[in-house]
């Protein structure tokens, strides 16, 4: 019965902590047990199941409890089938967006090694526009998540792509991660083609995407400033955000801490 499924599913996480916290055998109980269904229910028949399982897999990495020997062994050799290009058109959409999720969770190594170079096939499937949406509006977080390097090597030419796609959601979820994609490469990268790159979203005929390249227009230009001088700095989340000045930072210190980390600009301690 699906639904007695999916209520398992969603009962999983809480067991896997109760487990960590209480049990001095919680490797030997989750691993063994817990872990194998969350893997299987990736792959269930029925969505609102497979659905279940995606969101326990994401809260397990989310709270560190998937061991690296699982994640590398188990959950993305399941991903990189499901996301295989003879695989079902359904399937391979739920898998390239937990593909996209994850990457934040699991070591540089893992994404770039296991992951990426799925990732990079998937921003040319010409089957379904729908994959390689998602790929474009979490490309910023996969550049995050493999560095400047392989950003550089593997991923900017396929962000090129991206940002020419006939399809204009596609050309305007660029636009709204150009940022978080600029931040992650180097100075020379940002000034010789990601800014001609930009100049052709912001000229784009279609007037959603020129919208959303001009709000990104500020950010953008903030990755060519040095941090230090210009008082600006990316959160993990990737949003651009502003340091407080020294005299901002005195005139609030009764008030209650937003849990932003206060770090003067040296322009302003000059």
């Amino acid at each position: 019965e699906p639904t007695v499924r999916t209520e398992l599913m969603e009962q999983i996480p809480p067991i896997a902590i109760f487990l960590q916290e209480s049990r001095p055998n919680f490797p030997t109980a989750f691993f063994e047990y817990l872990m194998p269904i969350v893997v299987r229910y990736l792959t269930d028949v029925n969505n609102q199941v497979r659905k279940a399982g995606q969101e326990a897999l994401l809260i397990l990495l989310e709270q560190d409890l998937v061991a690296q020997s699982d994640i590398e062994n188990k959950v993305c050799p399941i991903l990189l089938d499901l996301s295989a290009p003879d695989s079902d058109d359904e399937y391979k959409v739920e898998a390239v967006n937990i593909i996209c999720k994850m990457a934040s969770m699991l070591s540089r190594t893992t994404v770039e090694h296991m992951l990426l170079p799925r990732f990079c096939e998937l921003c040319s499937d010409g089957k379904l526009f729908q994959v390689r949406k998602i790929c474009a509006a979490n490309f910023g977080d996969i550049c995050n998540a493999v560095g400047q390097e392989a950003t550089e090597r593997l991923l900017i030419p396929k962000f090129f792509e991206l940002c020419s796609d006939s399809v204009w959601g596609m050309r305007k979820a660029c636009a709204e991660c150009f940022m978080a994609v600029s931040y992650t490469t180097s100075p020379e990268v940002r000034r010789s083609k990601l800014s001609p790159l930009f100049i052709s979203l912001i000229s784009d005929t279609c007037r959603w995407v020129r919208q959303a390249a001009f709000q990104s227009l500020g950010p953008f230009i903030s990755t060519f400033a040095n941090p230090s001088s210009a008082g600006l700095y990316i959160r993990e989340d990737g949003t651009l955000s502003i340091r407080p000045s020294t005299q901002d930072v005195n005139s609030n210190s009764c008030q209650p801490s937003r849990n932003v980390t206060l770090v003067p600009s040296s322009a302003n301690t000059t």
